[in-house]
């Protein structure tokens, strides 16, 4: 049984991680750098943080097969598309329609489950993917590309696209895999194919303290901390109660807009991201609804880095995958697990 003051402790760390997925946007938009450098720099970073987090504790690192190192690897290089594309749009738009536009990501995953995992979508998530299509309709001003808030919407589809093909991919991997190790694998990976763009682009600012401090800001503290918190908060807190906390995550980044670059959403926006997070709330609050226990399959909620920023089905980072209750700790993956634990999938 979680205690109150455990429960408490849970929650308050994955209310602080996900505040840190909704500034993640913010802090890349403030760097002034193209897209692929911002991701470059928080691969960077972040690989760092969690290769010394492996080694406090003691993660083993070592893929157990090669077929295994190959699937890693190609996520790293689908983790590097990923973000580089929801940063291309925000860059191109705003905050609010990049994230707001990424979180339709439960649409595609509906598509892409049945096809790679023979599993059908449960019924809240099927009426949650429909939900969410007049949202897409607010957020686009108008079907022309010549439109910057549309061209940051067909940008942040793709990030939900491949948001939800990662996802819905890493699931196998964490069978066996501690989630630290799945994320530096594919963080290092993403930096590795991100490193040629240093030759193509040469931004004179990339190397400035304050561009620096972003970047710093933006893998340490929006991506290897804040995946560390939710982990470590998803012991004592139910997938649900995760779930609906994930989906909060464009409306922090939302407010951190407002604050610190003066965005301020048209009300079209507004309404679109309206329908959007209610539905990608709707799964969670289905199964409260209808008494469904941990057992039940969860929901994806948004996040921004799967897996590292998040893990479950939950996306941002990551979704909630159940994982065995009251499992010692393995040999597998070096990680205890309290009770029912579920973890996001990843963004």
């Amino acid at each position: 049984m979680v205690k109150w003051y455990e429960r408490r402790r849970g929650l308050a760390s994955v209310h602080v991680a996900v505040l840190f997925f909704g500034l993640a946007g913010v802090l890349g938009k403030l760097t002034g750098l193209p897209a692929p450098l911002i991701v470059l720099g928080r691969v960077v970073f972040a690989s760092l943080a969690l290769a010394a987090v492996a080694r406090a504790r003691h993660v083993p690192l070592a893929p157990r097969r090669r077929r295994d190192l190959a699937v890693l690897a190609a996520q790293g290089g689908l983790l590097a598309l990923h973000w580089t594309v929801f940063f291309q749009s925000i860059n191109v738009s705003s905050v609010a329609v990049g994230l707001l536009s990424f979180s339709t990501f439960p649409l595609f995953t509906a598509a892409i489950e049945p096809a790679l995992l023979r599993q059908r979508p449960s019924t809240a998530q099927l009426v949650a993917a429909i939900a969410i299509l007049p949202g897409v309709y607010l957020l686009v001003p108008t079907f022309s590309l010549d439109n910057t808030v549309t061209v940051g919407v067909a940008w942040g589809l793709a990030a939900a696209a491949t948001f939800a093909l990662l996802s819905v991919s890493n699931r196998w991997l964490r069978r066996t895999y501690a989630s630290v190790t799945i994320s530096l694998y594919q963080d290092g990976t993403a930096a590795l194919v991100l490193l040629p763009t240093l030759l193509l682009l040469h931004p004179a600012t990339l190397f400035q303290p304050r561009t620096l401090a972003l970047l710093l800001a933006l893998g340490l503290l929006c991506t290897a901390l804040a995946h560390t918190l939710f982990i470590d908060g998803l012991g004592s807190v139910s997938a649900q109660a995760a779930s609906l906390i994930a989906s909060l995550e464009p409306v922090w980044g939302i407010v951190f807009a407002l604050a610190l670059l003066g965005e301020i959403p048209a009300p079209r926006t507004l309404a679109g991201g309206a329908i959007i997070v209610a539905a990608t709330a709707l799964p969670a609050l289905w199964r409260r609804g209808n008494g469904e226990g941990a057992a039940s399959r969860p929901p994806y909620a948004p996040s921004v880095s799967p897996p590292s920023a998040a893990e479950g089905e939950g996306g941002t980072a990551a979704g909630v995958a159940p994982e065995t209750p009251e499992t010692p700790e393995t040999p597998e993956t070096g990680e205890r697990v309290k009770g029912r634990r579920w973890r996001r999938a990843s963004r």
